[in-house]
């Protein structure tokens, strides 16, 4: 973590990533610290793009989302522009959870979740094979999640 984070605010955001919802006289008495140093020093790490939301982490199996498969994208054309039209129309798939670009064989990495094999070959199929300027996919799908962040 870079240097102009003391241990108080290591350890409030490390309460933070994984209880949210703590109020503050909780997150002061975990932390070691009275509630309205804790409330200035949260402010100040949100001013400062350390913690950038609050949101509640949904059980994927729960909400009908239980398949994961992870897919290679290898782009006919890695210029600029073809890249950033390739950003934008993932960024509107709900069903690509994550979209990494890689350095090594192939061009991005995308997490896509889906209710069931047939839904996923269906997005594969019409949605991410459809993206500008993909090439070609590779599909790996995931048969447990060990871990994975939000999910206990």
């Amino acid at each position: 973590m870079p240097d102009d984070l003391d241990r108080f605010d290591r350890a409030i955001l490390a309460v933070l990533a994984t209880e949210g919802r703590l109020s503050h006289t909780d997150l002061a008495r975990r932390v070691g610290l009275t509630k309205s140093p804790v409330q200035a020093r949260v402010r100040r790490l949100e001013a400062a793009g350390y913690i950038t939301g609050y949101r509640a982490m949904l059980n994927p199996i729960r909400m009908g989302q239980a398949h994961v498969a992870f897919v290679e994208v290898r782009l006919t054309d890695t210029r600029e522009a073809a890249l950033q039209a390739f950003n934008r129309a993932v960024r509107l798939l709900p069903e690509i959870e994550e979209c990494h670009m890689i350095a090594g064989g192939f061009d991005y990495l995308l997490k896509v979740r889906t209710g069931d094999i047939g839904e996923y070959r269906r997005v594969l199929a019409e949605r991410i094979s459809t993206l500008p300027h993909v090439g070609s996919t590779s599909t790996y799908v995931a048969m447990e999640t060990v871990k994975e962040t939000g999910l206990g």
